[in-house]
């Protein structure tokens, strides 16, 4: 498949995913009593229509591109293999890189600024997604991976795990708890059990966006997974409650201005104890 086409593709199918939760967290009442400042509402919604819709596909397109001009003998190489193993690769090969990256982001100051916005959001919903710097998704390393991987052959079935990735890390943002009634009803408890530990589910993700861990919930320098939450098991990051935090954000007494959040360091921030000064 043309890579273009992948672009178009990719930017289309988060497109549909954001608007599909959006309207459903409309629908749902979420936005009648938000908490969200004009502030808070730039940010997702630059963050949106410039960085995720925008400057990642072109990233991927980016990367498939110079690698063209550098290894076109490559082109396609692992077109015939079969798809359960191109998806299994994918885990490893585009998952596993995200998670360490977003992992240090929570570890090293220097990318912690540039990750901040994700993390000043004061609730949860479909917006949060995409709430980063741009300079951090530019070099996010799993994106750059995701474009060379298009262009030696992984093609459709990146596009369909573009698609279920994109589905489990918005649906573990968004304010629909869908997995509470697998903590409900005891009969349910093993499967909550295995997804719990395969896949990132609304409570693990909330308790990374929690305030601050002295609510017993939140876990901040935890669950850092995207799609496949195995990696927190595995590593030894993974905090499993069952419960959702009642506070989210960043302990900031005054929030940066939007701009600065998405835009930093060619925008620095004014405020006295800002970490983007």
């Amino acid at each position: 498949m043309h890579l273009v086409d992948l672009y178009k593709f990719d930017s289309r199918g988060v497109a549909l995913i954001f608007l599909v939760f959006g309207v459903l967290e409309w629908l749902l009442g979420y936005y009648k009593n938000s908490i969200r400042t004009k502030n808070d509402w730039w940010i997702e919604g630059m963050g949106f229509l410039t960085l995720g819709t925008l400057f990642q596909p072109a990233i991927i397109f980016s990367s498939g591109f110079l690698l063209g001009k550098l290894v076109p003998q490559y082109e396609g190489y692992f077109s015939g293999a079969p798809w359960w193993a191109l998806g299994l690769s994918l885990l490893v090969l585009e998952d596993l890189p995200h998670y360490w990256f977003h992992r240090l982001a929570h570890r090293k100051l220097w990318l912690w600024k540039l990750h901040k916005a994700h993390h000043t959001a004061p609730e949860m919903g479909v917006g949060t997604v995409q709430r980063n710097a741009a300079l951090f998704y530019a070099i996010m390393p799993n994106i750059w991976i995701g474009g060379a991987l298009i262009y030696v052959g992984f093609g459709k079935v990146y596009m369909l795990y573009v698609i279920v990735k994109m589905i489990v890390v918005t649906a573990a943002h968004s304010p629909i708890k869908w997995d509470r009634i697998l903590y409900k009803y005891k009969f349910l408890h093993p499967v909550a059990w295995v997804l719990e530990r395969t896949m990132t589910m609304p409570a693990t993700h909330f308790a990374h966006h929690g305030l601050t861990e002295e609510d017993g919930v939140s876990a901040p320098n935890g669950n850092f997974a995207n799609l496949f939450f195995f990696w927190d098991v595995l590593f030894g990051t993974a905090i499993i409650t069952r419960r959702y935090p009642e506070t989210f954000g960043v302990a900031d007494k005054e929030p940066d201005p939007w701009y600065v959040q998405l835009f930093y360091p060619l925008f620095r921030s004014k405020i006295k104890d800002s970490e983007l000064k």
